[in-house]
């Protein structure tokens, strides 16, 4: 099988694992930075170009687009769709999952467990927001960040009022939402495959912060699921449309609540917090489901 892995920095540590899990299974795979593929869309024969050379006969790609180049990376992915490529994830479920809002909008019409939200821009009624959530502490996020960045924890009415007004000042988009103390600073990440839970990890958060993301110093261990996380995290990922993500979500009272559905997942974490080779998981998920080019091109022309 030949893929393609649209991914900006091939020394990565998840992109590593991915290129050498499918060499290692016979698979031949190129990488290939996002930013530099020009594609000609007004041909009758759709055509994809890098570094001079036509971007052709591959099975599957395997999309790893970061946040920041979401709509160009989403319309590469996109071009490969169009010429019968297999996506490991498709360009409109990462476009969804990565629009935060939409995402809790599309979970919750599912029935998905959340933590009580508001989303908003104009933030003068700082007040009445903090009332639909029950008061402080509540957790605020720009809609844009990503990695724990744009987000911070307003501990006290007072604190909490404040820190609305001044993203407001932003002229930026924000979620609101209610802080989850019984989970004690720690969330579960759920590697979903196909359609089921092929590893989870419990992240906790550096000294001192609570938020559990690893990029901000966190620490992962390995932990055993419950049957309703499982489904949970199984059934976001179908609402979203994707074949491989993340899901991120915490232990509440009533139960799991979901906190994001990532569609390009890192593996270290996981990997070294359980032992569990996600990389091959991923691999033999294209093998059973990427039709071969030649079989697609034939009796073509």
């Amino acid at each position: 099988m030949r893929i393609a892995m649209l991914a900006r920095n091939p020394t990565l540590y998840s992109h590593r694992r991915l290129v050498e899990t499918a060499e290692a299974r016979g698979h031949e795979i190129q990488v290939i930075n996002t930013l530099g593929v020009y594609i000609n869309v007004a041909s009758h024969r759709p055509e994809m170009h890098y570094k001079g050379k036509i971007l052709e006969g591959f099975d599957a790609v395997i999309p790893r687009i970061g946040a920041s180049i979401t709509f160009f990376g989403t319309a590469v992915l996109r071009q490969f769709e169009v010429m019968g490529v297999y996506p490991l994830n498709e360009s409109v479920s990462i476009s969804r999952s990565r629009d935060k809002l939409r995402s809790l909008q599309l979970l919750a019409r599912g029935g998905i467990g959340l933590p009580v939200t508001v989303f908003a821009h104009a933030t003068s009624q700082a007040e009445d927001i903090l009332d639909m959530l029950g008061g402080a502490p509540v957790i605020i996020k720009l809609l844009e960040g990503t990695q724990g960045i744009g987000v911070v924890l307003g501990e006290t009415p007072a604190a909490a009022k404040s820190m609305i007004q001044a993203f407001g000042g932003l002229k930026a988009n924000i979620l609101v939402q209610e802080f989850v103390k019984e989970a004690g600073g720690s969330d579960i990440r759920c590697l979903v495959v196909g359609d089921r839970v092929v590893a989870s990890m419990m992240r906790s958060g550096a000294e001192g912060d609570f938020r559990s993301n690893l990029h901000r110093g966190g620490k992962a261990n390995s932990i055993k699921i419950t049957p309703e996380e499982r489904s949970t995290a199984v059934r976001a990922a179908s609402i979203m449309g994707l074949n491989v993500c993340g899901v991120d979500m915490l232990r509440s009272n009533h139960g799991p609540v979901v906190m994001e559905v990532n569609s390009s997942p890192g593996l270290e974490g996981v990997e070294k917090a359980t032992g569990i080779d996600v990389a091959e998981k991923i691999i033999e998920f294209l093998e059973k489901n990427a039709k071969p080019y030649r079989t697609r091109t034939r009796g073509r022309g």
